[in-house]
């Protein structure tokens, strides 16, 4: 069943949200994005963006909800194409806010960037991104009152962190970082308090404490698809019927 969406004044069409397959969700053996090749009308933060924004994700999803539509959509001219999706993801299990601070498990709305470099416990899966593999020692800093607080960083193998918060040792983090892309949400300027390590990562059929998580297959699919050269952008709105 089709709904439209209305993302900041533009009508998108979304398939409806759910994780049980409906038309147009991926099926056993059949993917969506193999299917969907028409030229529509671009989502806002395509037809909006930049000129040499030729990639972004939309993730949209109803208001108190931990469920969203990923969609891929690519640009070429005045021409938009959904390449990939619509794919039901887990988002934060506070669902979406536009207000998020550090610990209170929304996913932030807005648009952003895609961080310059993936990361994955697992071996680089083919993508165009500077990837780095996670080794023991790899911290992402979640404490608001670190001077690194919202970055990667790199201590020693087995020294515990000069942070503390809700810090994660992402070497640890299995399968969700198995791969993964940051969202660069609170990166320019960093802000202390008002959220970090925002990620794009897999999921495990569980609200996350505020990353945007996708099944394996459509991550991957995802990872693959995103180039640096077409300076991606994720959006992430409030869907309204």
């Amino acid at each position: 069943m089709m709904s439209t969406f209305r993302l900041a004044g533009v009508l998108v069409g979304i398939v409806a949200l759910g994780c049980s397959p409906a038309r147009g969700v991926d099926a056993p053996g059949m993917r969506t994005s193999n299917l969907v090749a028409g030229c529509a009308a671009p989502p806002v933060a395509l037809s909006s963006a930049p000129a040499d924004v030729h990639q972004v994700v939309t993730v949209v999803a109803r208001r108190d909800s931990t469920v969203a539509s990923v969609s891929l959509w690519s640009r070429s001219g005045s021409c938009a194409r959904r390449v990939g999706g619509p794919w039901p993801a887990a988002i934060g299990r506070s669902g979406l806010s536009s207000h998020k601070l550090e610990g209170d498990g929304s996913t932030p709305v807005g648009t952003y960037a895609i961080g310059s470099v993936m990361y994955g416990v697992a071996a680089d899966p083919g993508v165009s991104y500077r990837y780095h593999r996670l080794i023991c020692g790899d911290w992402w800093d979640e404490a608001p009152s670190s001077p690194m607080y919202n970055r990667f960083v790199h201590v020693p193998c087995g020294s515990a962190p000069p942070f503390g918060g809700d810090s994660e040792a992402l070497w640890e983090v299995v399968p969700q970082y198995d791969y993964f892309a940051v969202i660069d949400y609170n990166a320019s300027p960093i802000v202390p308090g008002r959220g970090s390590a925002i990620f794009l990562h897999i999921s495990t059929g569980v609200p996350t404490a505020g990353c945007v998580a996708l099944p394996p297959s459509d991550l991957l699919e995802t990872l693959r698809w995103l180039r640096p050269t077409d300076h991606p952008l994720i959006t992430i709105a409030f869907a309204t019927t």
